[in-house]
């Protein structure tokens, strides 16, 4: 037990500059309080105390704004950052080393009492405001943009923006440690409108070269 709580903490350490102290850490960061009462609700839920399951959770996101259904998994090195607002649903399966920033919602669209929430697989990265909706995967090493709403399958190390969601970068291999960086993320639509902004300079060229060909002809025939 003590080295997973050790090992919670350094993932704080890791993924966020702001910690300077263990003692800050400890007391000050409400996502990583958050999985800590998970941990004692998903162990409620699995040996069949739904109530105590639900009412620890539901006291955990009185105290840490972080809504996390008893029955979700949650693999190591998880990392909640500010924390306030993220929604994780019953069927969600967390892999290791995933990272949510604050107002990400792991949401189902089904009534059913099956599997209706997302798989996050190991090194998954999610901005903040983001949406996960569906009983899909989302891959290995990717990351999605801030504000994006996914609704269908990532595949490994891609990058998610949009709503919908859309692949904009695809890489073959993982890169050595993912970030956040949005200025750098790609932007599709930017993409699309500089591309008919290319086509149109082409148009304006030909049409150019037609008019010259039209004066050049009537000179011929006046």
């Amino acid at each position: 037990m003590f080295s997973r709580i050790k090992s919670d903490i350094q993932a704080v350490f890791d993924r966020d500059p702001a910690a300077r102290s263990v003692l800050e850490v400890i007391f000050c960061y409400p996502g990583l309080h958050a999985i800590w009462f998970h941990r004692i609700s998903h162990w409620f839920w699995k040996h069949e105390f739904w109530f105590l399951g639900r009412f620890t959770s539901h006291i955990g996101r009185f105290l840490t704004g972080v809504e996390i259904h008893p029955g979700a998994t949650i693999g190591k090195g998880f990392f909640i950052d500010h924390g306030m607002g993220v929604v994780i649903g019953e069927t969600a399966e967390i892999g290791d080393n995933v990272t949510l920033y604050h107002g990400v919602t792991l949401g189902g669209v089904s009534w059913e009492k099956v599997k209706r929430h997302p798989t996050l697989m190991d090194n998954v990265v999610i901005g903040s405001g983001a949406k996960i909706l569906g009983p899909f995967t989302v891959g290995k090493d990717s990351k999605v943009g801030s504000n994006s709403v996914v609704v269908k399958e990532v595949p490994p190390n891609s990058t998610v923006v949009g709503i919908p969601g859309r692949v904009v970068m695809a890489t073959e291999k993982p890169q050595e440690r993912l970030d956040l960086e949005h200025g750098k993320m790609p932007d599709p639509e930017a993409k699309a409108i500089s591309c008919l902004f290319d086509q149109i300079r082409e148009l304006e060229r030909k049409y150019a070269v037609l008019a010259a060909e039209h004066e050049q002809l009537k000179k011929k025939l006046g």
